[in-house]
Order: C-alpha cells, then structure tokens, then sequence
C-alpha cells in the first residue's frame, strides 16, 4: 500500500473507530437512566420500549420492508442482537450481583474473535485475543467485589447473552444488507421489538403507568441509546473487522463507573482505575490486532 494511501485510510479508519465507540459509551450512559430513573419500570418492558417503537419509528423513514430470504434473516439478527441478547442480559442481572453480570458478559469480545474465524475466515492474532482477555481482566477489576455470590443459572444466561450478541456482530457482517444502514437498522429493531413483546407480556406484570418524565427518559433510551446507537454500531460492523468493533464494547462498562463517579459521586477506586487502564489497553491491542 501506498504513503498517500495509507494516509488517506489512517484518518478513515480514525473516524470509524470514533464513531463506532459512541455506541457503548451512550449504552453506559443508559445504564444510569434505566438504574436511577426507570427502577420502577420492569426490565422486560423497558428493552420492548427501547427496541419497537424506535424499530417502527425509523421504518417510517425507511419505507422499505425486507424481501425474500431477508425476512428469515431480519429476523434472526433481530432475535440475536436484541431480543435473545437483552433478555438473557436481563436474567444474568437479575441472578448475578451487577458485576458477575457484567464480567460474564465481557467474554464477547474473545467469542468474536473465534467465531469470526471460522464464520468469516479472519485470522485469529494473538494481539485480538490478548485484548479481548486484558479487556475482561479489566472489566472483573471495575465491577466485581469480594465474596461475590455466583449462581449456575446467571451465570447461563450472561453466556447465551454474549454468544448471542457475539453471533449477531458476525452474522452481520457476514449478511450484507442491500439496503441503507438506516433502513437495516429499522428493520433489526422492529423485528427485536416484535419478538420481545410476548416475552414482555409474559414475563413482566401489568404494563405500569408512565408519566411524562418516565417517556423522555425513554425517548432516550430508544432514540438515542437504541436508534442512533444501533445504526453507529452497525456501520462500524461493516466498516471495521468484528473483533474490533467488539473489542469497543468494553467501553460501555467503563462509561458506566466514570459516569456514576461524575453523576452519583460514586467512589472509584484504585483498583477500578487499574480495570479502565486495562480495558483501554485490551481496546487498543483489538484494534492492533486488525492490522495487517
């Protein structure tokens, strides 16, 4: 490759790393709305909130629906990056302590990296899997405590949450759409949303009563942290090798910790500063891991 070339892709590549990141660093930030300002609100309905009306919402924009195989697969990276994801991602939490979730759901990054090998034929380099374990080092240090109670089926349901994700990421960008992101985009939601609105009915109690506080906070959570989120983490999956993009994910749980330091005047730790010097560094090793 040439000088001007490589200069000309440096800056690409800069911008696509950037753009992609502000996916998990708003997905911390929800962390906080969801926690703080919607604790009333059962889990199950606030994923549905999140996903359908922001999936229909843009669909409006789209004005396109899939054709042929497209609805089989609609639907299975709307059941893997959102409904399977978000509901076991709920039950891990739900039987784990917040940071046995989390950790447990950190090995996404290193099931990426292996199932992008053998679904895509990438490379597996030791700098992508030594990221991706410093990044779950780091992660364990900013969010486990000691004498954390384990439980078989959290522990389950973060796995399955990860690999389904793990499986949307590279399932994604090995189905290229042929169709713009936004559309693309609207129609993984509203295939999520749909699917997880008979969970929602089933497993959660009867719909709450919403004020309007309770819908700005989640016009964020579905316009910003779903919609927008979605259509820059989906780019960045068809610009950016898999490992790489998952890799940017660790983010999303440093955002949280910072945010609750800065927001909530939580304590953060020495031990905890380690944990975001080491998932930065493992960021940074994923993405060394992507150069040829």
């Amino acid at each position: 490759m040439s000088a001007a070339a490589s200069s000309t892709q440096a800056p690409a590549n800069a911008r696509d790393l950037l753009l992609t990141a502000l996916a998990p660093a708003i997905w911390g930030s929800s962390y906080i709305v969801t926690t703080q300002l919607l604790p009333q609100v059962p889990a199950m309905t606030v994923a549905l909130l999140r996903a359908l009306p922001a999936g229909l919402l843009l669909l409006v924009f789209a004005r396109r629906l899939p054709q042929g195989i497209w609805w089989l697969r609609v639907f299975i990276l709307g059941a893997l990056n959102f409904s399977v994801f978000w509901s076991m991602l709920f039950v891990s939490a739900y039987r784990l302590p917040g940071g046995a979730a989390a950790t447990v759901g950190a090995v996404q990054p290193l099931v990426v990296v292996f199932l992008a090998a053998w679904v895509l034929g990438s490379a597996v380099r030791p700098a992508s899997v030594l990221g991706a374990l410093a990044g779950l080092a780091g992660v364990a240090l900013l969010v486990l405590t000691p004498g954390v109670a384990l439980d078989a089926t959290g522990i389950a349901a973060g796995l399955a949450g990860a690999v389904s994700m793990a499986c949307g990421t590279v399932l994604t960008r090995k189905w290229r759409p042929p169709v713009p992101l936004l559309t693309f985009t609207a129609w993984q939601l509203t295939a999520g949303g749909l699917l997880l609105l008979p969970v929602a009915l089933w497993a959660g109690p009867d719909f709450p009563a919403l004020t309007p506080g309770h819908l700005i906070e989640l016009a964020w959570l579905g316009l910003v942290g779903a919609a927008l989120t979605y259509v820059l983490w989906f780019r960045g999956i068809a610009r950016l090798e898999p490992g790489v993009v998952a890799s940017l994910g660790f983010l999303s749980p440093v955002t949280a910790i910072v945010l609750g330091w800065l927001v909530l005047g939580q304590t953060l730790t020495a031990v905890q500063m380690a944990g975001v010097v080491l998932v930065l560094g493992g960021i940074w090793l994923g993405q060394r891991g992507a150069v040829r």
